[in-house]
């Protein structure tokens, strides 16, 4: 499996991409109308594109302060119409996060999140699968660093894509447009398939993203964006259905979470 920065990624995947995604979007039923779902939230289809909300457009977190394995507490960020859910297998050492939500871009995200407070440096990795093979293509698993809990807040993320697209993007400050930093091309993984491993890196102001495809050991893929946060701030990891009246699932284990740079493995 070749991995293809931004720069290099084939002009076709490029070009078929936002068709693939299209292809696999759910058509719109009475019953989003009846959660009262606005036609900009929903997801991409071949007659349909999902766009940025309206200017000044914003929901508040449904906060838990409900500890989990190594987090503190849990979030359904910005407000989604359905509500999620997480469990932690011990045993297993492995994360199930639950979401029904419209997206975690443009100026404002709806996503599960299990957080934990933090200052510094962060090391943070997990392997990711996501059961349903038939999910939306731009469901995303992530791990990600935010200023606050509110849906237009600054951050720092990598995310798998539900098609494979594997990222490094940032908000910039509050209420900006997410813009995107890496990218790399993988399969995506289901259960039962060895896991994608994905890894962020705080180190001051540099993120880096870490990947391991198929096994092999934990590797940087390009070089570090830039970042200014000021401590404490929210780290943890997060799941988003992309579709905002149906819930899906991602499986996040074996998560690294150290208060250090260089311990992403």
């Amino acid at each position: 499996m070749k991995i293809h920065s931004r720069f290099f990624l084939p002009a076709m995947i490029l070009c078929l991409a936002p068709q693939l995604l299209r292809a696999q979007a759910p058509a719109a039923a009475p019953a989003v109308r009846a959660l009262g779902v606005p036609d900009w939230a929903l997801p991409g289809s071949a007659t349909h594109r999902q766009v940025p909300p309206p200017a000044g457009f914003h929901r508040p977190a449904k906060i838990f302060d409900t500890p989990l394995g190594i987090f503190e507490g849990q979030a359904d960020i910005g407000g989604p119409l359905l509500p999620g859910s997480a469990s932690y297998d011990a045993g297993a050492k492995q994360y199930t996060l639950n979401s029904a939500s419209y997206n975690i871009w443009y100026n404002r995200d709806e996503f599960r999140y299990l957080w934990k407070k933090l200052s510094g440096d962060v090391s943070l990795a997990a392997d990711i699968t996501f059961p349903n093979t038939n999910g939306y293509g731009d469901r995303k698993a992530v791990l990600i660093i935010r200023q606050e809990l509110e849906d237009d807040s600054k951050e720092a993320m990598t995310a798998l894509h539900g098609a494979g697209l594997i990222h490094l993007a940032q908000r910039p400050e509050k209420n900006a447009n997410i813009t995107e930093s890496q990218r790399v091309t993988a399969q995506a993984t289901h259960a039962g398939e060895t896991p994608i491993r994905i890894g962020l890196e705080k180190r001051g102001d540099a993120f880096a993203l870490f990947v391991s495809l198929k096994g092999e050991p934990m590797h940087q893929v390009g070089s570090a964006m830039n970042l200014r946060f000021d401590g404490p701030f929210y780290v943890g990891i997060g799941f988003c259905s992309h579709v905002p009246d149906k819930s899906d699932t991602a499986v996040l284990s074996n998560v690294v979470l150290e208060n250090s740079a260089g311990k992403v493995h």
